[in-house]
């Protein structure tokens, strides 16, 4: 079992990038029985959540925010083997990818990284998501899809895709972002909430599922 000391030292072991120490204290935790789910919540989701708030206040930047997701990373491909097979149930189920004719996806896979490192289950459905591709992912289960768009010229298939699943599967939540993605764009086409980084996509995530952030 990790001792207090040890927790402390992997909340800011996430915080500082050190990928080694998570793996190291998540490794030993695992072997020792700990209970993962516990483990995550009580130490490793925090430590994302200050790296957000950092961020979002500008005291870090994209570099140092990546390296983090990174080394929390680390941690989650050692626990989720082991939560998969136990009763833990993730805070909702999101899918995410890049519409149709946009093929950025540097700013898609950090959100991955602050979704996971926040407690959701994500399937990550790439870039160049077609309307069909994003509706068969809600009939998978997913209760979120987040939308993201880099490109002027692709920002049009977001409306085109909340129209579908509005009529289509009634009840999913959208959430959008993007460089060129604002608040009021978000309101215009009918999304359910709009992320303006990583950490603000992990917040609308939660705004529109009614979680508190």
């Amino acid at each position: 079992m990790l001792t207090e000391d040890e927790k402390d030292t992997l909340f800011d072991a996430i915080c500082e990038g050190d990928r080694d120490v998570v793996v190291e204290l998540v490794t030993k935790a695992r072997d020792a029985g700990e209970d993962l789910g516990k483990l995550l919540k009580d130490a490793m989701i925090p430590a994302m959540a200050r790296v957000g708030d950092e961020f979002s206040a500008g005291e870090i930047f994209v570099p140092e925010m990546l390296v983090a997701a990174r080394a929390m990373q680390g941690g989650i491909d050692i626990i989720e083997p082991v939560l998969a097979v136990t009763d833990h149930e993730p805070l909702a189920r999101v899918c995410i990818g890049s519409v149709k004719g946009d093929l950025h996806d540097i700013g898609k896979n950090l959100v991955i990284m602050m979704l996971k490192g926040a407690g959701f289950e994500v399937e990550d459905l790439g870039v160049d998501v077609s309307v069909e591709e994003f509706e068969q992912a809600v009939r998978r289960g997913n209760q979120v899809v987040c939308l993201s768009a880099l490109l002027t010229t692709t920002k049009p298939q977001m409306l085109t895709v909340v129209n579908h699943l509005r009529k289509a599967c009634n009840g999913a939540k959208v959430v959008i972002g993007g460089a060129v993605i604002t608040q009021d764009y978000a309101d215009k086409i009918g999304a359910d909430a709009f992320g303006e980084d990583a950490p603000g996509a992990v917040k609308a995530v939660k705004r529109a599922l009614g979680i508190a952030a």
